[in-house]
């Protein structure tokens, strides 16, 4: 019983360590999840920038 837990555990641990092998199509998944998180992270920094960047392009514009 106890070893039976023991290979179990040790079993575990090694496909923690070892690197999971590579899905067709992986890689476009990884490309897509991350523009998904930069396109999120633009829109909240417009969300809270907006006014001022607005305003600082105002200010531009008129001193042209």
């Amino acid at each position: 019983m106890l070893d039976d837990v023991r290979f179990r555990v040790r079993s575990f641990a090694q496909s923690l360590v070892r690197p999971a092998p590579d899905a067709p199509g992986q890689g476009l998944a990884e490309y897509a999840l991350i523009l998904a998180l930069i396109a999120i992270v633009a829109i909240v920094a417009l969300l809270f920038l907006g006014t001022q960047i607005s305003s600082i392009l105002s200010g531009v514009g008129k001193s042209i």
